[in-house]
């Protein structure tokens, strides 16, 4: 599976499979009832945001990953709040900031929380790849989910100073993976539970595909110090579910779902009746369409773009602390240009009137071995805000 199958690195791998291996019997898995354990503190995680969009699917709407991450987010803590005052709802983010990646588990160790949930919207360049995942710590025996771990944890290489605040670890190899992975085992079958019941609520209340639940060493379920899911909500890059996923209605639906596997989750643990719980974002059964149905309207396309001369769209690539050799740094990218800014030196490929067309180069240069990169805009040569950027572009 991986080049350095060999030594102590072996030997790792081949106890992370150990450990790890029960996630194929997560569908009819259920952790047994040893004591009730009773829910006061959740913590919600919308996936990247402020710098980091995430993916920006088809580039058909100027609704990105961490717009829906935010949207579900918040819908979500908002069910759970109505229906449960008594349990504390605590969010990494609740509005278009960036926290590191650190500063996610940070919040949610501190707090001591009970459920950690981290949303986000997957991509492929498979544009005919749809449906919803959800995944658990671990390490699972597929490239195609190694790579969806690799990509999710570069935002580290976004944040400043993630040398120190992650002790080294390079979280783009295999090796870094598995070292994340050794980090967390004790709350797996409850993880491995909620999410069953995640991607049960997907596939028959809401009507989407079912991908299952999986195990990727993504960085911010590694780090808790309890039970911890991160959910892919379905492709941004298939356009049918992109309009899903961007519309109101499916935001809605994806929360409902989420909370509803919540309640159910909840029953057990605390070995009560679900039905004793408050009837809270439920969409009864029978209004669920298959596939759902949104209108066109309820979601905000993007307009066609007519750009003022002093606004242009780049990719950034890398900051570092000290000026390097563009060649040999970024082999087999085009027009890479450096700037300096505050003391730290910020490259950037390409330079695109529209933010359409730097939405395609984005693309083409994350599947270029840069997972990390994301779009920047500059107006007049300097760096300005991105959506304000686009805003005034239009």
């Amino acid at each position: 599976m991986f080049e350095l199958m060999h030594g102590s690195f072996f030997r790792k791998l081949l106890l992370v499979l150990f450990l790890f291996g029960v996630a194929g019997l997560a569908a009819s898995f259920v952790p047994k009832k040893v004591k009730t354990t009773q829910i006061r503190k959740i913590v919600i995680d919308p996936g990247h945001g402020g710098k980091d969009p995430g993916n920006i699917g088809t580039g058909r709407y100027q609704i990105r990953e961490k717009d829906v991450s935010l949207e579900v987010g918040l819908k979500l803590g908002k069910y759970i709040s109505e229906a449960f005052p008594e349990i504390e709802v605590i969010y990494t983010r609740s509005d278009d900031s960036f926290p590191a990646l650190h500063e996610r588990t940070r919040i949610a160790n501190k707090a001591d929380a009970d459920l950690f949930i981290s949303i986000h919207c997957n991509a492929s360049d498979n544009r005919s790849a749809f449906g919803s995942e959800t995944f658990v710590m671990g390490i699972d025996k597929s490239e195609a989910n190694l790579k969806i771990a690799q990509k999710e944890n570069s935002v580290i290489l976004l944040e400043e100073d993630f040398e120190q605040n992650y002790a080294g670890l390079d979280p783009t190899t295999p090796e870094g993976i598995i070292a994340l992975s050794l980090r967390q085992n004790k709350f797996l079958e409850h993880s491995l539970y909620f999410s069953s019941l995640i991607q049960k609520q997907f596939k028959e209340r809401v009507g989407r595909k079912d991908r299952g639940v999986k195990q990727a060493g993504f960085y911010v379920i590694s780090f808790t110090t309890m039970p911890s899911v991160l959910i892919e909500l379905g492709f941004l890059t298939n356009k049918e579910e992109e309009d899903f996923l961007v519309s109101k209605v499916g935001q809605d639906y994806m929360a409902s779902a989420i909370y509803r596997a919540f309640k159910q989750y909840k029953a057990h643990l605390e070995m009560v009746d679900e039905k004793s719980y408050p009837v809270v974002g439920e969409t009864p059964k029978s209004e669920v369409k298959r596939p759902v149905e949104i209108p066109r309207e309820d979601a905000e396309k993007k307009p066609a773009s007519r750009k003022s001369k002093g606004i242009t769209f780049s990719v950034q690539i890398a900051t570092t602390s000290t000026p390097v050799n563009v060649r040999e740094k970024f082999p087999g990218l085009r027009d890479v240009k450096e700037m300096e800014v505050d003391g730290k030196f910020k490259y950037f490929a390409g330079e695109e009137k529209t933010y359409e067309k730097v939405g395609t180069r984005l693309n083409e240069i994350r599947n270029s071995g840069y997972p990390g990169a994301f779009i920047v805009a500059f107006e007049d040569g300097q760096i300005t805000n991105l959506q304000e950027a686009i805003e005034r572009a239009r």
